[in-house]
């Protein structure tokens, strides 16, 4: 049996340690003309296969709810940061496709917010950040 006392502590310096890292790295967009809800976006998407998403994959990453994803997503497209179209799978759903700028601003984020993020995490050694990745997976295991 989980020792209760112990996991509070550990639940608390996990989300201290998540907020305090976060807030350090949201210095990476003061300087873009990306948000971080857009970066989050346009990751998802960047990552698919022909830059292209449902809507639905999107929500299921972010932390905010789907009207906020699909009012995002809707001030994207008047960015020209990603296209919207129908899902020919789902008649409710869309597609949500990185443009060439879109794909050119998360490129050019991503190499500042990734070197930060490595950065941050150097404080831990490889076989550290294994165990941190694994152990997270594992709680976010359903």
């Amino acid at each position: 049996m989980t020792d209760r006392k112990l996991a509070l502590e550990a639940w608390e310096s996990l989300f201290r340690a998540q907020h305090e890292l976060f807030t350090e790295m949201m210095a990476d967009f003061d300087h873009s003309d990306v948000t971080q809800a857009e970066y989050d976006v346009l990751l998802t998407v960047t990552r698919s296969p022909d830059m292209t998403a449902r809507l639905r994959d999107i929500t299921a990453n972010m932390l905010i709810s789907q009207p906020s994803v699909s009012r995002l997503v809707d001030r994207m497209v008047t960015r020209g940061l990603v296209a919207k179209c129908a899902d020919p799978d789902d008649g409710r759903g869309a597609l949500i496709r990185a443009t060439d700028e879109g794909a050119r601003a998360f490129r050019s984020l991503a190499t500042v917010h990734g070197r930060s993020i490595a950065d941050r995490m150097s404080r831990l050694d490889d076989d550290e950040l294994r165990t941190l990745r694994d152990l997270a997976e594992k709680l976010r295991a359903r």
